[in-house]
């Protein structure tokens, strides 16, 4: 008796889900398909095809005004959308995603009716040319890991050159796709302005787009925050920025302060351009708190002293009633920039340095901005017990990155699901590629920044050298009056 119960629970069922069933569940879970066509055919018989036809022309007019009269816009809020539909019913439509993974062994039998049951493809998004993010729902029976086990037979079915496949909530798992490379050539170095009135510090130039278009960035009112492996190409995140604003530089609108806790490797080709200097190779300086002078690191001395500055800073602004900052000779645009900022932060001094270290940086991050002083930092390891100040930085940018990780630590929550696969970018070849997020878009725009040699540095200092001025000890560590 018992045997027969096992055979009848065992033996699969004749009752399948019917074709109209089936039919009448994707238009429920597709309204448009149903919608746009009952739309159409209701107003050529209501209105004419004359009329009708009028009407999509002028939807299709609108598109086009609104691409060529605002393109960011255009670019930013209907090209994901518009790319989204092509590609949902271009690559992923119902028959090609069954065999799809079907051959990838993604797809589950009925243990009663003996149907094979097809994970449903719940949504596409295409925020980049280049990415699409496919939400999934799995079948019962099924995990992360079976997706995972078949992960590069699936990226190659699909064509996607980079594959990432993370669980976004119980049965549903993001898949996220890379299709080619934007940038087959190295990026030149920006051009360097001819004078101070073309540069625009709420733009600055750092290298292309993966849209073809100018990569800029907001420096003035900003902190930026690149993170990056060794030899992913933060270099030329350090040389681009100077380039840009070069003029600016030579006429000493801006003042760049440069700390590299690195021993100068890669920063003391450019010297001369820097209105203070220190690295780790400096001997300690004498600094004077208010409470007596006192031996201190000479790069903590430079941060001392752009504190302080920024508090004079604060200071002249008040008196004169000014709200919002204007770089000129008599105020300059400040600049400090920290070439591994894990040195001074976590890793490369004594307990009570790194502790001051962070209380400043904090004070500089919190108060700068207002006042025309704004910090780039550069580190390899964002955590928050190597960079505890991370978050006070409003500019993330990730080049390539060893850990999944790190890049929802920079570039905020869930953006490797949105596609920032930062820690997929290959090693060879693909230096200064990396992933950047606005205020306007928590979405990723995958970039590539310029790339300096030394005679492009050369150039660059040989034409931005701040002119003299001798009431300014320019390039001198900062010592007590």
């Amino acid at each position: 008796m018992a045997r027969k119960q096992t055979s009848n629970q065992t033996r699969p069922s004749k009752h399948k889900t019917r074709v109209e069933t089936r039919a009448m569940l994707w238009l429920a879970r597709h309204p448009g398909a149903l919608a746009t066509p009952t739309a159409i055919s209701a107003s050529m018989l209501q209105l004419g095809p004359v009329t009708t036809g009028g009407i999509a022309g002028g939807l299709i007019a609108a598109g086009a005004g609104w691409y060529r009269a605002h393109p960011d816009s255009f670019t930013r809020i209907a090209s994901p959308r518009l790319r989204a539909f092509r590609h949902r019913w271009t690559r992923y439509i119902g028959r090609s995603w069954r065999d799809t993974l079907d051959h990838c062994n993604l797809v589950v039998q009925h243990r009663r009716t003996g149907e094979l049951l097809v994970p449903r493809l719940l949504k596409v998004s295409s925020p980049t040319p280049s990415i699409d993010v496919l939400r999934v729902q799995i079948r019962k029976g099924q995990s992360l890991n079976t997706f995972r086990d078949v992960q590069e037979e699936l990226a190659s079915a699909l064509g996607a050159d980079v594959i990432a496949i993370e669980k976004s909530k119980p049965r549903v798992l993001t898949i996220t796709l890379v299709h080619g490379n934007p940038f087959d050539d190295m990026v030149p170095p920006v051009d360097i302005p001819g004078e101070v009135d073309e540069v625009d510090l709420s733009a600055i130039e750092l290298g292309d787009t993966e849209y073809g278009q100018i990569w800029t960035e907001p420096l003035i009112g900003q902190h930026w925050l690149i993170n990056g492996a060794t030899g992913s190409g933060k270099g030329s995140l350090l040389w681009n920025p100077l380039r840009a604003i070069g003029p600016m530089i030579r006429d000493r609108v801006v003042r760049v302060w440069m700390i590299d806790p690195k021993g100068g490797m890669e920063t003391e080709r450019g010297r001369p351009l820097f209105y203070r200097y220190a690295t780790s190779a400096d001997a300690e300086v004498e600094y004077d708190d208010g409470d007596g002078p006192d031996d201190i690191d000479a790069m903590l001395g430079v941060l001392y002293e752009f504190r302080d500055e920024m508090k004079v800073r604060q200071e002249l602004l008040r008196q004169e009633g000014k709200r919002k900052f204007s770089p000129s000779t008599e105020t300059p645009f400040d600049i400090l920039m920290i070439d591994e900022l894990a040195m001074l932060t976590a890793l490369g001094g004594r307990r009570a340095t790194i502790m001051a270290v962070n209380k400043v940086l904090a004070e500089i991050l919190t108060q700068g901005r207002a006042c025309g002083f704004a910090v780039i930092a550069y580190v390899q390891e964002p955590t928050k017990d190597i960079v505890p100040v991370r978050d006070l930085f409003t500019r993330r940018i990730s080049l390539r990155t060893g850990s999944a990780a790190y890049v929802n630590l920079v570039l905020g929550e869930d953006a490797r699901e949105r596609g920032a696969l930062a820690d997929e970018i290959p090693e060879v070849g693909c230096e200064g590629i990396g992933y950047r997020t606005s205020e306007k878009s928590r979405q990723p725009i995958r970039v590539r920044a310029g790339y300096s040699d030394d005679d492009d540095i050369d150039e660059l200092v040989q034409l931005c050298t701040p002119r003299p001025d001798h009431g300014d000890d320019t390039n001198v560590v900062p010592f007590a009056a």
